[in-house]
């Protein structure tokens, strides 16, 4: 990644030095809560709120410098503000900062690429790393018991995002559990969402740009008395706010597209807790379904 260390990408105008609200601008949102700072926290929220570019792709040397502190006031002021650590609150930042700039705009911020196989698969290998780091088992865990116990439950996710939402669905569902996809938006998403009530479970998949369609379906849903499990990678947002169960993936692609990698690899986890939650009915459902790919003759083998 590419960044210049003297411009101020966003063209954003100085902060306040007394807390994280005045200090925050428009491209953070809810990033960063209006809570009161120590003198030396309040220069790395500065430093953070005018240099998007600088905050989401800096190491934490290069923020304790231009803020006059040392490492570690950095890990303590992102752990103030809610985050575990740098870390973590940079892939919060990084995430606001691709929404903020263009999809073209995305490209130069990556760059080149020396081999680009070689680079996606480094670049997920430090994706996946990232998403183990933003979420404890007891997250996990939680979020499957949640599945488990559902009278049915709707995996939403539209364009790239319907690959992992797919792959949900049809693997839950060839263990026997009530689910169903939803990829299809607009008149068909509100049909889906209608039937949503207590007991029932929306699992939505957004990454990138928060979609209209989708936040209002969950707002809509956990209204109605359904559990909200939120697979995403921003922890704080209207998404965040609504759900039930947030599990937080990192998702920037090398590329002008977001990456499904860890999506995936966190669905894939899920779906094997599901299975070990009703192992005998899981796997009665299973041997069904190989019958049946036998009796419609799917496979050439």
């Amino acid at each position: 990644m590419r960044y210049d260390l003297n411009a101020n990408a966003a063209g954003l105008e100085p902060g306040t030095e007394t807390g994280a609200g005045p200090a925050t601008h428009a491209w953070l949102g809810d990033a960063l809560p209006d809570l009161p700072l120590s003198k030396a926290q309040s220069r790395v929220v500065d430093v953070i709120a005018r240099n998007p570019q600088l905050s989401s792709y800096a190491d934490i040397a290069e923020i304790a410098q231009r803020a006059d502190v040392n490492n570690s006031t950095v890990v303590r002021a992102a752990q103030h503000l809610g985050y575990r650590g740098w870390p973590d609150l940079q892939r919060e930042l990084r995430s606001r900062y691709l929404v903020m700039i263009s999809t073209e705009d995305t490209l130069t911020e990556h760059g080149e690429h020396r081999s680009p196989l070689h680079d996606a698969l480094n670049h997920d290998i430090e994706n996946l790393r990232l998403t183990l780091d933003s979420n404890t088992a007891d997250d996990a865990e939680a979020a499957i018991a949640t599945m488990a116990a559902a009278k049915s439950i709707i995996v939403l996710g539209l364009g790239s995002f319907a690959g992992p939402a797919s792959v949900m669905a049809h693997l839950g569902s060839t263990m026997g559990y009530p689910i169903t996809l939803e990829n299809r938006g607009a008149v068909h998403l509100a049909s889906s969402a209608n039937a949503l009530g207590p007991g029932d479970v929306l699992v939505v998949i957004n990454m990138w740009r928060s979609m209209r369609q989708i936040i209002v379906t969950a707002e809509a849903a956990k209204q109605a008395g359904a559990k909200v499990v939120a697979i995403s990678d921003m922890r704080r947002g209207r998404l965040a706010a609504v759900a039930d169960h947030l599990l937080v993936v990192a998702s920037e692609g090398i590329s002008f597209f977001q990456s499904v990698t860890a999506a995936n690899s966190l669905v894939y986890g899920l779906l094997a807790g599901m299975e070990a939650a009703h192992p005998e009915r899981s796997r009665a459902a299973i041997r069904r379904t190989q019958q049946l790919w036998k009796d419609l003759d799917i496979y050439l083998d």
